[in-house]
């Protein structure tokens, strides 16, 4: 995709554009009121001071942190169209400040850690609407029945899904707006709580038993701003932002509305109010309409768990072109840009999602644990936002009060939501570890691997190239010998390669071929380069690829060689007499090497883990061949020990042997 395809993506506005928008992008926050009021009331009694409180903190939230942080602010920091933080970090790559790789491993992780409660939170406080007509309704297998279907859907793609989407979110948006106004129409002094003072009130008094702590629930409105930006390159940031008004709109009416039939309460805990299913969502509902409404909530929760599925898929795609993550097996299961399918990530999340349903069993347990792991990737995003504006030269006196607000802000958060580590937060915070720790793990072992990898200067082997390749003595080993390469310079070349070429068993080919991927940290790109080394010998490719863009060499490989023939600067027609004289095409052979840690490797403490868990993992991850998208029927793959920190020289000494008579 162009550069001007993504200006037009961000300035184009339709009706159609605003309507996909709803369907993809708000479907996290927009399933929200489900369960905040319910989240921020707790076993509380109802008070005055507690509604307004809690609806000033909603409504503050909403404008600080989602409007202006996320959809003014961090939106204009896209990456060819594209957002989220690994997008972000792809931007910010370009300052050379080697630490800001630790925020953006631990924002990914968390992002991805909170997208596996995500769906178990919005699908079960939708389904726990049904316990107004049936109280001990079994919610567990309903929940996790609706998971497996949304997740066995994912390899078909959400392009026949996707339409029924943003329909289903307009009814959505449009029945919390109705719902919101009916109930405010019988208490407009709900409007008071747009004065922050009720907010300040709420958290510095005793008005909550939770105290200033009511932030962890308070911060559950805003948890889906994070997946909004990772989305963007799909909508298009003017699309994002128009229809934002809307989205924003409706919640803070239901959210009000919620509040004033809440005031008309006063006195009284939730629990009083509505035994089996205490959830001023519903309540709020006409005993007419709850059938039709529940329905509706179950399906957009569903649409909000897609979204984060998606994001999930798109996250990890990006982690793997930036060393960040194995290389696993990608499908792209229609011709939408950027929509992929990771078989291995939908089953992990799929069963990471049913081990918080049963491990919580209720909603209302999930909202203790939720948002811990999201607000420590909000505090990467504003890091590297910080970073981000000091590159476009944004003034100093802009910056600084304005990071400094949303740190103080997102920590205040934080330390409401620490609270929550001991009811459940730490499942979540122990999945990002997790993911931390394999991200990290790659990214070092890559590292190490790099330092240690020996380079050298083709200009040195370019003579016995040319003389093996006519060497006759030798077997031919293939027409077109292939090596992929990392030696970034076209001059420079692996040893190992030339090992493998010359001396692990001499390698006679009529042409050479080295070929090196270089991924651009723009999201969609795909050029090449070809450096003739030695004319009708020795050719190197280059390719110039996004990081969103598939690694399929084969497919790549064969229209450059189709280009050069059609240029006619290559003839691939075989060079053995028989088959050249009845123009049968020669063979082509790829020989990747597979690195192998080598006993005789000398390694630190940390360097020994590191490389351990690398090669551990290494066992899970795609081979290179289908990494590289080649046709497995090609390649060769050779084991190479990879020496890290060669032994000393030993000084031996010989003994000369005595003769015997």
């Amino acid at each position: 995709m162009s550069s001007h395809s993504h200006q037009n993506l961000h300035s184009k506005l339709s009706a159609a554009g605003l309507l996909i928008t709803l369907g993809i992008i708000y479907g996290d926050i927009g399933t929200s009121p489900l369960y905040v009021m319910k989240a921020i009331i707790g076993d509380s009694p109802i008070s005055k001071d507690l509604i307004l409180g809690g609806l000033s903190c909603i409504f503050w939230t909403l404008t600080l942190q989602t409007t202006l942080k996320y959809v003014i602010i961090t939106l204009s920091a896209d990456n060819h169209g594209e957002g989220g933080i690994f997008a972000l970090y792809a931007l910010v790559k370009r300052t050379k400040i080697q630490w800001l790789i630790v925020p953006a491993i631990i924002g990914g992780s968390a992002l991805l850690a909170d997208g596996i409660i995500t769906p178990p939170i919005s699908v079960s406080s939708a389904v726990e609407g049904l316990r107004i007509f049936k109280p001990d309704i079994p919610t567990i297998p309903i929940v996790i029945a609706i998971l497996f279907v949304l997740f066995t859907i994912q390899q078909f793609g959400t392009k026949l899904v996707g339409k029924f989407f943003a329909p289903m979110m307009l009814i959505w948006f449009s029945m919390l707006s109705v719902l919101g106004i009916i109930q405010m129409a019988t208490n407009l002094s709900v409007f008071n709580a747009i004065n922050p003072y009720y907010a300040y009130h709420l958290l510095t008094s005793n008005v909550s038993d939770q105290g200033f702590f009511i932030l962890g629930a308070v911060f559950l409105c805003t948890t889906g701003a994070e997946a909004l930006y990772s989305d963007m390159g799909h909508c298009g940031r003017k699309n994002i932002r128009i229809s934002w008004i809307f989205v924003k709109s409706a919640l803070v009416l239901n959210y009000f509305g919620q509040g004033a039939y809440l005031l008309s309460h006063q006195g009284k805990t939730l629990t009083e109010l509505a035994k089996s299913n205490p959830n001023p969502f519903y309540l709020i509902m006409p005993d007419w309409f709850q059938p039709a409404g529940i329905v509706i909530s179950t399906l957009a929760a569903v649409i909000a768990s897609q979204a984060l599925i998606s994001g999930s898929f798109t996250l990890i795609n990006e982690a793997m072109r930036l060393n960040f993550w194995p290389k696993v097996k990608i499908k792209f299961p229609t011709d939408v840009k950027g929509q992929l399918y990771i078989p291995s990530l939908n089953w992990m999340l799929f069963f990471g999602c049913v081990g918080i349903v049963i491990y919580f069993r209720e909603s209302s347990n999930m909202e203790h644990a939720y948002g811990l792991a999201i607000i420590l990737c909000m505090i990467m995003t504003t890091i590297l936002l910080n970073f981000y504006l000091i590159m476009k030269r944004v003034k100093w006196y802009f910056i600084a009060p304005l990071i400094l607000i949303y740190l103080t802000i997102e920590f205040s958060f934080l330390a409401a939501n620490i609270t929550k580590f001991k009811d459940g937060g730490f499942v979540t915070l122990f999945i990002a570890l997790i993911l931390i720790g394999i991200m990290s793990t790659w990214f070092l072992a890559k590292k190490i691997s790099k330092n240690y990898t020996k380079i050298v200067k083709i200009d040195t082997y370019k003579k016995v190239l040319a003389e093996l390749s006519v060497d006759l003595s030798i077997p031919k080993y293939a027409t077109h010998l292939v090596y992929m390469t990392n030696a970034t310079r076209t001059d420079e070349i692996e040893e190992k390669v030339m090992y493998s070429i010359l001396q692990k068993r001499p390698k006679r080919a009529d042409i050479y071929w080295f070929i090196h991927v270089n991924i651009l940290s723009e999201p969609y790109k795909k050029e090449y380069r070809v450096t003739p080394i030695v004319e009708d010998d020795l050719y190197r490719v280059d390719f110039y690829l996004g990081f969103r863009e598939p690694t399929k060499i084969n497919l790549m490989f064969k229209e450059v060689i189709k280009d050069m023939v059609k240029k006619g600067e290559m003839d691939i027609t075989s060079r053995y007499e028989s088959l050249n004289k009845n123009n049968i095409i020669g063979d082509f052979k790829f020989v990747l090497s597979e690195k192998f840690l080598s006993n005789d490797s000398d390694l630190t403490f940390f360097e020994n883990i590191v490389m351990n868990a690398y090669f551990f993992m290494k066992k899970f991850s795609l081979s290179e061949e289908k990494g590289f998208g080649l046709d497995s029927s090609s390649v060769k793959v050779e084991q190479f020990p990879m020496v890290l920190h060669p032994p000393e020289i030993i000084d031996m000494k010989r003994i000369e042997c005595t003769t015997i008579n």
